[in-house]
Formats: C-alpha cells, sequence, structure tokens
C-alpha cells in the first residue's frame, strides 16, 4: 500500500518557510525562485486539505495546524538528514552509535573520556545529539541514551551509573566581598538556579538548618555549564553538581563556601531499547561506560557511591 506522505521537496520548502516566515528567505536558503517555492506549498495545503500559512499582504504567519506541523517536520528532516549523513559516511556498516545525552554532562563528563573508548574501539564512531527529556527510541534514531532522573525509562533497559550532589559554588573575588561565617550568610548574596530544579536551593538550606526563608528569587539558567560559567563571572552563588565543576574547583576558580552538599533521590542512566540490537557497537559503549562509572563512583564521597552503586 502506497504510504500518505508528501513529497520530500514540498515538505523542505515548507520546512524552510515555517523557519523563516518569509517565502522569498525560504527560496534563497534553498537556492530556489520564491514562485517554485509557493507552488510547493500550494500543492502542501491542496495534498493535505488543511491551510498550512496566514497571509496578510506581504506577511505570512503559520496556522495553528501549521505551527504543529512544522515541528513534526522540522524533526523528521533532521532525523532523515543525520541517518543519510550517517550512513554515506560509513558506508552502511553498524560501527556508529547514535547516543542522546544531557548537554553539561556530556560535554563535563563523557566526552574528557571518549578518547579512551576510541582507543579501545578504534572502529566505532559514537555521535552525540543533546537531549534533556525522555522520549520514545521507536520515535527517534537513537541507540541509547545517558538521562538524570529514576531507572524507570518504559520500553527500555536501564543501567544506573552513578548518582549526584549538589554543592554551593562561587567566585573567590565575589565571596570576598560578602564573607560568609553561616550558611544562611548565603542568602544575601545572589542566588543562581537551574531552570529544572526550581526548589533545589530550598531543600539545601532545609539540609542545613535554615527554614522558613524565600530563597526562590534570582537568575535561572537552562543548563549546568551555564550556572557553572555564571558563577565563575561572579553573578552569584550557584547550586551544582560537584563533579561538573571539577575543573574550576581544581584550579581555583570557583569555592565552596560551605561544603555541605544535597545529595538527590535521583541519579544518572544508560538506557536503551528493550528489544535486542543488532548493533555492536552498543554491546561495547555499554560495557565500557558501565566500567568508567565504576571507576569514578570509587573516588566519590562514600555516601554518594553508596547511592549509585
Amino acid at each position: 500500500m502506497r504510504r500518505r506522505i508528501p513529497s520530500i521537496e514540498a515538505l523542505v520548502a515548507f520546512e524552510a518557510a515555517a523557519r523563516h516566515l518569509n517565502f522569498t528567505r525560504a527560496a534563497d536558503a534553498l537556492s530556489l525562485t520564491q514562485s517554485a517555492v509557493c507552488k510547493q506549498i500550494a500543492a502542501l495545503e491542496d495534498y493535505l486539505g488543511v491551510p498550512l500559512f496566514n497571509r496578510v499582504k506581504k506577511r505570512i504567519s503559520l496556522t495553528e495546524a501549521g505551527a504543529v506541523y512544522a515541528k513534526r517536520v522540522s524533526e523528521d528532516l533532521d532525523r532523515l538528514e543525520r541517518s543519510t549523513i550517517s550512513l554515506m559516511s560509513h558506508r552502511g556498516e553498524r560501527n556508529v552509535l547514535e547516543l542522546a545525552v544531557i548537554p553539561t554532562f556530556g560535554s563535563r563528563w563523557l566526552i574528557p573520556r571518549l578518547a579512551h573508548f576510541h582507543a579501545a574501539n578504534p572502529g566505532i564512531t559514537v555521535n552525540l545529539t543533546t537531549r534533556s527529556d525522555p522520549f520514545v527510541f521507536t520515535e527517534t534514531s537513537f541507540d541509547a541514551a545517558i538521562h538524570f532522573g529514576s531507572s524507570v525509562w518504559p520500553g527500555a533497559i536501564s543501567h544506573p551509573l552513578f548518582g549526584e550532589e549538589l554543592v554551593p559554588v562561587g567566585s573567590p573575588e565575589l565571596l570576598a566581598t560578602h564573607p560568609c561565617k553561616e550558611p544562611r550568610d548565603l542568602i544575601g548574596l545572589p542566588l543562581l538556579h537551574q531552570s529544572n530544579r526550581h526548589a533545589a536551593w530550598q531543600r539545601w538550606f532545609e539540609a542545613v538548618g535554615v527554614k522558613d526563608v524565600d530563597v526562590m528569587g534570582g537568575p535561572r539558567f537552562d543548563l549546568f555549564s551555564m550556572l557553572v560559567e555564571a558563577a565563575s563571572a561572579g553573578l552569584g552563588v550557584a547550586l551544582v553538581p560537584r563533579f561538573l565543576a571539577l575543573s574550576e574547583l581544581e584550579s581555583g576558580q570557583l569555592i565552596i563556601p560551605f561544603d555541605r552538599s544535597l545529595r538527590s533521590e535521583m541519579g544518572y542512566h544508560l538506557v536503551y531499547p528493550d528489544s535486542p540490537s543488532t548493533n555492536p557497537a552498543l554491546a561495547h559503549f555499554t560495557a565500557w561506560l558501565l566500567a568508567e562509572a565504576a571507576a569514578y563512583r570509587e573516588t566519590m564521597n562514600p555516601a554518594d557511591a553508596a547511592r549509585a552503586a
């Protein structure tokens, strides 16, 4: 049975027009004429039976249906492009691992260790793509993912790697201008927050015995790497996983004013589909990563190591 899928040319034209919200700029990006782009989009709307753009004089905007469809088409085209490039680059050999990874974990913990994996497995290529939220493997091209949270991931096998302890960090210059003799004194400084850990500072202060204070104010940053940079720049005191700020702590760029950590009940996990994998690269990477995580746990505080195990 023939699939009910529009032409790739029409989808590419629509994605470009939705991204630029301008038919002329979309045409320039695709090295086509404006007329060609308009014809492709008109044909797509006819095929779907749904208007994708509102057209008011020379301006266009996405309809509600068009906005939803644009997001999905963009994701599908990205996935198709990655699969095509991967196949062309590696001539169809199953020696490529597509890994979804949390941004800061990937850049600060995983990438510095990948040279060891490549040395032991020179024929395997590991492609990293940042993904912070859980997803359904069957709807992506990923072979595995590293995520932070619980061990439960529907339709997947999960291997715990290690836990997490959050510690306050700040620049020596900032803390010198505001001496802190006890944890409560930190409230007088700007508190920097990670966007997805809304109550982290509240929980940390409660853990050190400081209760009934409002510490929700302060700048918020999407990534822990941004939070570390902000603290290093003297913008305030951040609450970050210790292992993500090791470089700055060792260099003295950041210091821990009070070495009282907030230990999370969740942790970092390697997950992959529970269906049998035909990619031998996944088995090699899994064995290597679990060994690296075990070695790292030995360097952690005893309480954290016990929780991670």
